[in-house]
């Protein structure tokens, strides 16, 4: 039995993509979910899995060529049946002695038949991940599907199930430890809930997988070759290979890590090394006894690089106004009963400024636009970023396509990726491809701040918390709920005028939410 291995979704408006690298060729055996080949387009690179264990078959995309979406690239022959046909027929002739004897085995070892526990599929661009938690120690009993342990990648956490009923046997990558993509974690024991005439066959598909880490081994070894595109730019750019940080399979370099370079100002005639961090000063002897010492997440890492390279490469600055929320409370406060009876979600704050910010962005486009290179990309549409803190660091889930969604609409949405978000749920793909944030720093009680940057983005506002203030209004002073607004912005490509226009627009749509209706 033959199963075809195909070219995955691409994402968004990417229909094709080149075939950049395969690290299996005819005859190697797979394990299943293990990298076959890679693919490159304009955007991303994605690494393709296999889809079983078995044997590698017919590749009908050879390196270089360009597929489209679900096109065909090679066949995988299960449980190695490709690799050997001409032994089929000897087992076919006394099938009962060889059933037999993997039963036979199974019954005898005192653990019975074992399971490897892999690292699943991480992401595209993603080829590591951290260990963070073991939620079972060695010779706990787990059910089917249970989950094992939960890894860290500088994007998403990542939860592993177990593959089936069984015991830990041994625990290979213990908590802390970095683990490639398809790399081993744990072996089970004692697997359950399988019939014995399934166990032979298993034991077939096993066989097989002990081949890939050899493989991946000589991949290792062997010399590198860059994606053709990233040689191309790094030649057009005047770069060299010690310019560029590789970040695909064994340090291959990627054109979007050229393109990362270049962002960040690499030179062919300055590739010196950046500067370390400062030392650490001296610490008091009496004090070091009272001090933690906790390394720094993958994602906690990712995050502190970012906002760096946000106030290395944007030139940042930021414009505050205030608005009177009294109308947009009035009417929050008058129908929030109705809106959580017919859509069955609470009405909220954040679909107001979601709104607010889509007609205001509508008005200056520049501020959700991006900078590529010497050009200046303006987007037709509006993926809305919110910014959510959650215990393992700060996360921006994408709300798309938000202009046209409704009131209800950008509530529920709001409010399922802040749920996933702080369980740790969100994929790569929920966190990819926004063009304006909103952080809303008003939660947690901040009453005014200056947001940075979500790059490559233009522009992101800052909300901030309602507070009771005295004003002027008619020449008699009030008491109004006021909040401070914050629009942080590229000044590269967004002017002062443009900025403050925008805040305005906000701030105008907010105290007179019939504006919104009438898209004034």
């Amino acid at each position: 039995m033959s199963t075809e291995v195909r070219v995955p979704t691409l994402g968004e408006s990417v229909t094709e993509a080149t075939v950049a690298t395969w690290f299996k060729k005819p005859g190697d055996a797979v394990a299943a979910d293990e990298m076959l080949c890679e693919l490159e387009t304009d955007k991303v690179t994605v690494e393709v899995p296999s889809p079983a264990a078995g044997v590698m078959g017919e590749i009908v995309a050879a390196e270089g060529e360009t597929v489209g979406v679900d096109a065909l690239l090679a066949t995988i022959s299960e449980g190695g049946e490709g690799a050997a046909p001409a032994k089929e027929e000897p087992k076919a002739e006394k099938p009962k002695a060889e059933e037999a004897a993997p039963a036979e085995s199974a019954g005898g070892d005192a653990g019975g038949e074992s399971v490897d526990v892999m690292v699943p599929t991480l992401g595209e661009s993603v080829t590591e991940a951290t260990v963070a938690t073991w939620f079972k120690k060695v010779g706990d009993s787990v059910e089917a599907d249970e989950m094992l342990c939960e890894l860290e990648t500088d994007k998403v956490s990542v939860e592993v199930p177990a593959p089936s009923a069984g015991t830990i046997t041994e625990i290979i990558a213990e908590e802390g430890s970095t683990v490639e993509a398809g790399g081993k974690l744990a072996v089970m024991g004692g697997a359950s809930g399988g019939s014995s005439s399934a166990k032979p066959a298993e034991s077939g598909k096993k066989e097989a997988a002990p081949k890939a880490p050899e493989a991946a081994t000589a991949a290792k070894g062997a010399d590198v070759e860059n994606a053709p595109s990233a040689n191309k730019m790094m030649a057009e750019k005047g770069l060299s290979e010690s310019d560029v940080k590789g970040t695909g399979k064994d340090g291959r370099i990627m054109k979007e890590d050229v393109m990362k370079a270049v962002q960040a100002g690499v030179s062919a005639s300055s590739s010196a090394p950046a500067p370390a961090s400062p030392p650490r000063g001296p610490v008091a002897a009496e004090d070091e006894a009272r001090e933690e010492r906790v390394k720094m997440t993958r994602l906690r890492q990712t995050i502190a690089r970012r906002l760096k390279d946000a106030q290395n490469t944007a030139a940042i600055l930021t414009t505050y106004n205030e608005v009177d929320m009294t109308e947009v409370m009035a009417l929050r406060n008058e129908y929030k009963d109705l809106f959580l009876k017919k859509h069955g979600v609470k009405l909220g704050f954040m679909s107001f400024f979601t709104k607010a910010c889509v007609h205001a962005l509508g008005e200056v486009p520049e501020v959700n636009a991006e900078i590529d290179g010497t050009d200046i990309v303006y987007k037709n549409f509006v993926h809305m970023g919110i910014a959510a803190g959650t215990p393992q660091g700060l996360v921006v889930p994408v709300i798309r396509n938000a202009d046209a969604m409704s009131f209800a609409e950008i509530e529920k949405a709001i409010a399922e990726k802040g749920a996933r978000a702080r369980d740790g749920k969100l994929s790569m793909a929920e966190m990819q491809g926004g063009t304006f944030t909103i952080s809303n720093g008003g939660v947690y009680g901040s009453l005014m701040s200056s947001p940075i940057l979500n790059p490559p983005q233009s522009g992101i506002l800052g909300m901030h918390k309602i507070q009771e203030r005295p004003m002027v209004v008619g020449g008699e002073i009030v008491i109004r709920p006021m909040m401070y607004l914050a629009l942080s912005y590229d000044h590269r490509i967004v002017d002062g005028k443009g900025a403050v226009t925008f805040l305005v627009r906000v701030k105008e749509a907010l105290e007179d939410p019939r504006r919104l209706l009438m898209d004034l």
